[in-house]
């Protein structure tokens, strides 16, 4: 149970930049983004097959998310499934990015063990069609998880 609290922390940023809503649509990266965090333990392939909804350092980026959760197989040692909650945002980062917001629900799951988080899943693409640049989730406080720290 501590190893699953231990990706989520790895896999987390406590605050996010300010953003400004741009619209609130999905479409085809949010897919990508729940495709992605939808994997089985023990599965390889499961996890691999959203490898071409990246670029390629986006995936290499998000592979390191997973570094100690691997098996020598380059399987997952846990299962994982996130559902998204209500509507998604796009929004314009103060820097000018734009990120798709997706809240959502994560459950981790090992052997007998269940952990779920509320949070929300932060996708930055690029291209045309897009492709996921970096995907981070972001776990919310207890004061914020009643709406998915949207």
């Amino acid at each position: 149970m501590m190893k699953h609290a231990l990706i989520i922390t790895t896999l987390s940023i406590l605050l996010a930049a300010p953003t400004a809503v741009v619209s609130q649509s999905g479409g085809a990266t949010e897919q990508a983004a729940v495709r992605a965090l939808n994997f089985e333990q023990g599965d390889a392939q499961s996890l691999s097959k959203s490898r071409d909804d990246f670029t390629p350092q986006g995936w290499d980026d998000f592979m390191k998310t997973m570094q100690g959760f691997l098996d020598a197989k380059g399987a997952p040692t846990f299962s994982c499934k996130f559902v998204p909650e209500g509507a998604s945002v796009r929004a314009k980062k103060d820097s000018g990015e734009l990120v798709l917001k997706i809240p959502g629900t994560l459950t981790q799951t090992s052997g007998g063990s269940r952990t779920t988080y509320r949070l929300r899943v932060e996708v930055m693409e690029t291209g045309d069609p897009p492709k996921i640049q970096h995907l981070e989730q972001v776990t919310c406080d207890k004061e914020h998880a009643a709406n998915y720290c949207m």
